[in-house]
Parts: structure tokens; sequence; C-alpha cells
């Protein structure tokens, strides 16, 4: 099979597909491998690299596209890539359509076969693809949300752990799936206090037994309780997520506006369209902004700060499904392997994700 590997263009994105030595596995298995120059350059993967893993190496994306069938990317397309797309094009990387319905017209109309990695599942149910950056979305969620608490960068000015007889600061987390469990995790540590937020008494009680009790409140997440804990919270970081759906508004404007003034939120659901209602998106360069005196960190491609990190862990996670797609062609992977199929979005000109075709109302 002819595989892809164009470099990244969104915002300080500089992860890439594929690493040499995963390219170096497909090319043994008489695939062939075209990569665009540099596209993993600035994580120390360079062009000879890939070279020495049977790669050719391509001057410009527009070749990629044109010499390829699979092309495994990390980010969805850009609009200014679009043009390179069609029907002979299957992509596999995150599109997060349910967010963004202009895009999944746009992309609909290239007659591309999209696979995306959020929502190819696993035999326990869970999302093996989403999972490795959830994880890493998690933990610089609380990195970034402390770093922005300080005062230079506008925030109350505070340290989460306690100092000497200091209370500690409260850290909310809301949702407590993978990304949440790992924001949980760094907070914890850090010796604040937690708030731990979900709408499952099961999955709260495991955390309990995970966690403990020393200064960490479990707590079944209701409007009211969200609204409780908002209110006297430094940190709150947003992790909610339904499969293939726009994240549902947990978080309101009134809630925001009952902040404290200085305190931050982190939403890493904002690549679903964000679960904090006066959220929006922003970038590596431009990171934070401010509403209601409410520092709002809310970054589309947060695991793009440790691209390195973030490269080696989505490659360990995505080689079994495109060794998948090599191994028995892209029709018969699909017909056969009912996980990869359930990331299968578009096809033939449609949506065909039942989930992302109520979000997008099609």
């Amino acid at each position: 099979m002819k595989i892809g590997i164009p470099k990244e263009i969104k915002n300080n994105e500089h992860r890439v597909g594929l690493t040499p030595e995963s390219v170096k596995k497909l090319t043994k298995q008489n695939n062939e491998v075209f990569v665009e120059r540099d596209a993993g350059a600035e994580i120390g993967f360079d062009n000879d690299d890939y070279r020495s893993a049977g790669a050719l190496v391509l001057e410009t994306a527009s070749k990629v596209y044109s010499q390829s069938e699979l092309i495994v990317k990390v980010k969805e397309p850009m609009p200014e890539e679009f043009e390179y797309l069609s029907n002979q094009h299957t992509l596999f990387t995150y599109f997060h359509l349910a967010g963004n319905k202009e895009q999944a017209k746009e992309l609909v109309k290239t007659g591309i076969t999209a696979i995306a990695y959020e929502t190819v599942t696993a035999e326990d149910g869970s999302l093996p693809l989403l999972a490795p950056m959830s994880a890493i979305a998690g933990q610089i969620g609380f990195v970034v949300g402390s770093y922005f608490l300080l005062k230079p960068n506008k925030g109350i000015g505070v340290l989460l752990d306690s100092i000497g007889d200091i209370e500690p600061r409260v850290v909310t987390v809301i949702g407590a799936g993978v990304a949440g469990t790992e924001a949980i995790k760094k907070a914890v540590v850090s010796g604040a206090y937690v708030k731990i937020i979900d709408l499952s008494e099961e999955k709260l009680k495991q955390l309990q037994q995970r966690f403990g009790e020393n200064k960490i409140e479990y707590i079944i997440s209701t409007p009211e309780t969200i609204t409780e804990a908002l209110a006297c919270s430094d940190l709150v970081i947003g992790s909610v997520y339904v499969v293939g759906k726009e994240a549902p508004k947990v978080i309101t404007k009134e809630m925001i506006s009952k902040m404290k003034p200085g305190s931050v939120v982190v939403d890493i659901a904002i690549d679903q369209g964000g679960c904090i209602e006066t959220s929006r998106p922003t970038t590596h360069d431009d990171p934070v902004f401010i509403h209601d005196n409410v520092i709002h960190y809310c970054v589309s491609n947060m695991p793009g700060a440790v691209p390195l990190t973030a490269t080696l862990a989505l490659n360990k996670a995505t080689m079994p499904f495109i060794e998948m797609l090599t191994k028995e062609g892209i029709n018969k992977a699909l017909e056969h392997e009912k996980h990869l199929a359930n990331g299968l979005n578009i096809r033939d000109g449609e949506v065909t994700h039942p989930a992302i075709k109520e979000a997008l109302g099609l």
C-alpha cells in the first residue's frame, strides 16, 4: 500500500503521523511510504532517518497526497489542505467532527474515506487511540493551569500546595475519564485540595479506592454541585467527553461569573466544542483569554506541547490498526475489523458514524 505522511501545519503542531521506526516496519512489509520533507524535524526525526527506514522523502504536501492512498496524520486537515484530497484517499487521523460542522461538510465534498482515531474502539468499549492523547492532555491541563495561576500571568497569585500552616488551594476536575483521571493524579500529588465531579457513582467509588479521602471530595455531577465547587476553586479542569458528539456545556456563563477573579479554567474538551459555555478555541501561540476575570485556557491541540512524547505514544497505539489497513486492504479491514470500523466517520460522500450524524443534525 502507498502511505503518505504529510507535515502537520496546525499552529504549533510538531507531532508526526509515523516515526522512522514505524516506517521501517511498514516498508519491510512491502508498503511504500512517502514522507513530506521535515515532517518530523522538530522532534528530532530528520529526513535521513526516514530515508534509512525505507521512505521516499518528497518536497511538498501536494506530492505526498498525489502519491498516496492511505494518509496517516495527527490532526484534522486544515482548509489549505482540502485541495489535495480526493476519493482516492483514506485519512487516518483525529477529526473531532462533532465539534466542527463546517469542516465536516467540506471533507464530505472531497470524497475521502475518513477514519477517526477518536472513535476507534476496543473490546472493552474503551477508545484506545484517544486514550494516550487524553492522558497527556490531562497532565498538561494541570501543569498549564498551575502556571497561569501565577500573578505575572494575570492569575490570582497562588501555589496549589499547602505551605506551612497555610491551607492548600482548591482544584476541581469535572469528568473523570482518562484525561480527568490524569489531571486528578497530578492534583493529588501536588498537595492541593481536590474536588472530583462525575456523573457516575461507580466511577467515583473506583477513584476513592485509588486516591483515598485525604483532602479529596467525590461529588455527583449536578448543576448545583458544579456551581458550588467552582465558587471556591482556584483551578478548574473540564474533561467531559461523549463519543462522537459535541461536548455538553456543563459549566455555564453564570457559573463562571461566580468564580474568583484570577482563577483559571482549562477546557480539555475544546476540540469537541468545549464543555465550558464561555470557551473558544485558542492556540499555543496565544493560549488564554479572560472572561469575567477568569483565565480560560482552551488550546485545541494540547498534546502538541509535548510533541515527541505524544508522537511516540500515538504511534504505539495506532500501528496495530495501520497494519490491519495495509495487510487486509482498506475495504476488507473495515469489513472484518469491527473496532476499526467504528472509526469510520465519512465514506462515499456521506457522514457514516451515527453519533456524529446526530451531532451534526444530519
